[in-house]
């Protein structure tokens, strides 16, 4: 079942969640040897991270220019894999790009090759591609439309009150808040357009945030995990098909509800 919503206003972005830091007190010394003090080695994991985002800094700070959708087409042939070549998937393990916002695909992708966001398969993608090229794919993927998925009629009702009101008693907000009436999200504050996005492929990420994994350390990437810890695996896969079945109204529909027609 799909759910049409007039377009309005508009979270599933992400961070790095604490690492365990190992410490390794020094060897044991004899009295003949001086002794050394017990100094916390350095943490790789935590040491990677910095390194990760500190890369991610830099890509960021590329100077580019806004981007061009024909050369995006061409550049973005390896990603219709996946991804299919209008950025509608056919596989539901991977996400729909058509309609997501060019900054937001950026922004990931920047996530990918820089190590914040860790998948070995888009790593390998990334790592050939310049913040310009990266840019132009997401011009590219902006400009198609994503067809609509469909919704569990058996967890719409519940999906759509976490949607649309969230839980208070929780401490979890409603998802529109952010993400709009329809999920066409907040290209701005790159918060992606998760209206008609595979069901299985949201709940996997939600669960992964509610299970410790990050996409970086900073406010904005720990929203999604800080939210998603307080949802139950009941309530994820609830929201998930709810989300799967969101799109925006045909604008016939949108004229007739404000009398704009011509």
């Amino acid at each position: 079942m799909g759910f049409r919503r007039p377009l309005a206003f508009i979270v599933l972005t992400a961070a790095a969640a604490p690492c365990a830091v190992a410490l390794a007190a020094a060897p044991a010394t004899s009295a003949a040897t001086p002794t050394a003090s017990a100094v916390p080695a350095p943490s790789a994991p935590v040491d990677a991270a910095k390194a990760a985002e500190a890369e991610f800094s830099k890509l960021e700070a590329v100077a580019t220019q806004p981007g061009d959708a024909a050369a995006g087409k061409t550049k973005a042939v390896a990603c219709g894999a996946c991804h299919g070549a209008d950025g509608n998937s056919s596989d539901p393990q991977y996400p729909k790009l058509a309609a997501q916002s060019e900054q937001y695909i950026v922004t990931q992708l920047m996530r990918f090759k820089s190590g914040v966001r860790v998948n070995a398969i888009m790593a390998g993608m990334a790592a050939a591609l310049s913040p310009q090229d990266m840019h132009d794919i997401g011009a590219y993927f902006s400009e198609q439309k994503r067809l609509p998925g469909v919704a569990d009629v058996k967890l719409a009702s519940v999906g759509e009150k976490l949607y649309r009101e969230g839980d208070a008693r929780r401490g979890v907000p409603a998802c529109m808040a952010c993400h709009g009436p329809d999920g066409a999200g907040n290209p701005g504050w790159r918060v992606p357009n998760i209206g008609g996005q595979h069901a299985a492929y949201v709940q996997s990420q939600l669960q992964a945030w509610h299970d410790g994994s990050s996409w970086g350390s900073d406010a904005h990437a720990r929203i999604m995990p800080t939210i998603s810890q307080r949802l139950t695996t009941q309530d994820i896969s609830a929201v998930s098909s709810y989300v799967a079945g969101l799109h925006a109204a045909p604008a016939t529909t949108q004229a007739a509800m404000t009398g704009n027609i011509d």
